[in-house]
């Protein structure tokens, strides 16, 4: 099984979840090119992908989309109000025939050798998910634009091999920068996204001996540094209430306009 983030960050983000016999990206925030560029470094194709997943209708999340579903018949899997968000998108009618089938939270959908399973999450958007993804005992998580966390998100975290997890934003950065107040509130808010220090925070409780990579993701170009979200979230842990330190693990950030380091479980 590996997982690989094709881009990440404000601008875009799709990633790529396979085993030797299933490929699927969750989210296609990116353009075609970029997405095949990544897959193929890979050794893989768009032909190759049996399913996308959309975590909701953000631009950053399926901007991407259309220009595959023009080609490519891949059914696409999503929330009731997520692909509601999607084609109101499509003022070209261009996914009219593309087949979306509708997900819900904690409901696993099976793709071959692969169970996928959508999770609730903060976010201001129509239904947003995270998603876990098994292929037999192994899983991972992609959990990105979480405004909050909650004993939940903890329980659907549990005993990952891997994971991509947001660390959106530094908030001294993010406060003293140049984005609008009700900008910067949104962000900060319980539906924005998460930060560097609450992305450790939320590390530190699901930690274990097991976890074989961490990869931090969809980092603000704006307000954040990827040598800071690394640094904050490796203190976070250090200092955390639990018995790990912050180079127990592998952790590694996300690149924002290429494919990142590859975990393979």
């Amino acid at each position: 099984m590996r997982l690989a983030s094709l881009s990440s960050g404000s601008s875009g983000n799709s990633i790529y979840v396979g085993s030797d016999a299933t490929h699927i990206l969750v989210d296609t925030g990116c353009s075609k090119k970029r997405i095949e560029e990544g897959l193929n470094k890979l050794d893989l194709s768009l032909s190759d992908i049996d399913a996308i997943f959309v975590t909701h209708e953000h631009s950053d999340h399926i901007a991407g989309l259309h220009t595959i579903l023009k080609k490519y018949d891949i059914p696409v899997y999503a929330t009731k109000g997520t692909i509601s968000g999607i084609k109101s998108s499509d003022k070209k009618g261009e996914m009219v025939s593309s087949s979306f089938i509708e997900v819900k939270a904690d409901e696993k959908v099976p793709v071959k050798d692969l169970v996928i399973n959508p999770m609730t999450i903060m976010h201001d958007a129509l239904d947003p998910v995270a998603y876990r993804i098994s292929c037999g005992k192994k899983r991972v998580a992609i959990a990105t634009d979480l405004g909050c966390f909650n004993d939940y998100t903890v329980d659907c975290l549990q005993n990952m091999d891997a994971l991509l997890l947001e660390a959106n934003h530094d908030v001294r950065m993010l406060q003293t920068g140049p984005y609008p107040y009700y900008l910067k509130k949104r962000i900060l808010g319980e539906k924005g996204h998460l930060s560097n220090e609450k992305s450790g925070e939320l590390l530190c409780r699901i930690l274990h001996n097991d976890l074989k990579g961490i990869l931090l993701g969809h980092l603000s170009k704006e307000n954040n540094l990827p040598e800071l979200a690394y640094e904050t979230v490796r203190v976070e842990i250090e200092l955390g209430d639990n018995p790990f330190h912050g180079n127990d693990f592998n952790i590694m950030v996300a690149k924002r306009n290429e494919l990142s380091d590859i975990i393979t479980i």
